[in-house]
């Protein structure tokens, strides 16, 4: 297989021009794409994004997502600035709005793809892992898209780029008749996902009170912990904040999570014609965890610069690469560990092998690991 071509733009600036500034440069990249022979006069484009969460901050900023939604028009399309819902719907369009995405700042719609109760799905074939999973109706229906990822750490994936933007961003948290099993939830349990609570373990910190997305656990009396079963998403945040691992969680081991994520993006992909999907991954403020929890640490590395391509396993390998080759920032989670430069971060960091994910890509046809950088 031929390398796939990855246009890149350093976060470098040299020249005080606005052209040479990062939002610039976005502008060249885009213009590179070719948008007009991409997409149709008029036809609806989703740019798949995070909203961040109360507390997390360091999301694609409104000022690039602009940039993406005014190329588009200028091509002729109809642009959507879409994620699926993470929190109660109507908080997160409110966090969307705190955290400057809305449509005045994006110059474009911004909505939930599957709806304000996050039930706005449809049931796509997966594969061996995962079966059939809840794909958000909008992105199932929306014939071509824009993957806009920012690059960065995650406690299960190692990595979380486009491939896990696409498999946790496109999948809905439950479906109305298989719950969780079918939604995001699954990629990160087995069996029943049962949350198993050890009391001589916990600390009475109420930190999985606290970042709960859905207010399912509870403290009787402030002292034994409760959570609503058939309401839990099995998003595993109250393990990852639980300071003394008081609570256990029925879950994948770790290549089986990667492959999931992969699966589950697969399926994403599989609702769009060849060629209808475009990934931007932003090597920017890349912080050790995912953008959902509340709360973000400071970068690990430099700002790398903005990667854009048409080649999923392409563009995830590239960022990859560059976080590996660039060393750690004094006062960060990486410098914490005593990291050096040439230390692969991510891994070191999460103790998860998690390019996986990107190989899991290869083997499923949604590309190739063997890229070109073009400079731009």
């Amino acid at each position: 297989m031929n390398k796939a071509k990855v246009f890149y733009a350093s976060a470098r600036v040299h020249k005080w021009k606005q052209e040479d500034s990062l939002p610039g440069k976005l502008e060249r990249l885009l213009s590179i794409a070719e948008l007009d022979k991409r997409f149709e006069k008029d036809e609806w484009v989703a740019v798949k994004t995070h909203y961040g969460s109360h507390g997390a901050h360091r999301i694609v900023r409104p000022v690039f997502l602009r940039k993406v939604t005014n190329a588009l028009k200028s091509a002729g399309a109809k642009p959507i600035v879409v994620d699926t819902v993470r929190l109660n719907g109507y908080d997160y369009l409110e966090v969307a709005n705190q955290n400057g995405i809305n449509p005045l700042s994006v110059g474009a719609p911004v909505i939930l793809a599957d709806g304000l109760f996050g039930r706005d799905n449809i049931l796509v074939k997966a594969g061996r892992i995962l079966g059939e999973v809840a794909v958000a109706s909008f992105i199932h229906d929306v014939p071509a898209m824009v993957v806009c990822s920012h690059i960065k750490g995650h406690i299960n994936a190692g990595y979380a780029g486009a491939i896990k933007n696409l498999a946790m961003g496109g999948v809905s948290a439950q479906h109305r008749t298989c719950g969780w099993k079918c939604g995001r939830g699954a990629m990160h349990s087995i069996g029943e996902g049962k949350l198993f609570w050890d009391e001589e373990k916990c600390q009475l910190c109420y930190q999985c009170e606290e970042v709960c997305p859905l207010e399912c656990i509870s403290f009787e009396e402030g002292k034994k912990f409760v959570y609503a079963d058939e309401r839990c998403w099995r998003c595993g945040r109250c393990t990852r904040v639980c300071p003394g691992e008081a609570i256990m969680h029925e879950q994948a081991d770790p290549e089986e999570f990667l492959r999931s994520l992969t699966e589950a993006a697969a399926a994403v992909l599989s609702t769009f014609k060849p060629g209808k999907v475009l990934y931007i991954n932003f090597l920017t403020e890349i912080q050790p965890e995912c953008d959902c929890m509340p709360g973000a640490d400071v970068p690990m590395v430099q700002d790398q610069g903005i990667l854009i391509a048409d080649d999923l396993a392409a563009i995830e390998q590239a960022s990859m690469d560059m976080i590996k080759a660039a060393g750690p920032l004094p006062g960060s989670a990486a410098s914490d560990k005593g990291m050096k430069k040439g230390d692969d971060i991510l891994k070191e960091l999460h103790k998860r092998d998690y390019e996986i994910q990107v190989q899991a890509a290869v083997e499923l046809g949604l590309g190739t690991r063997e890229y070109e950088i073009v400079n731009v």
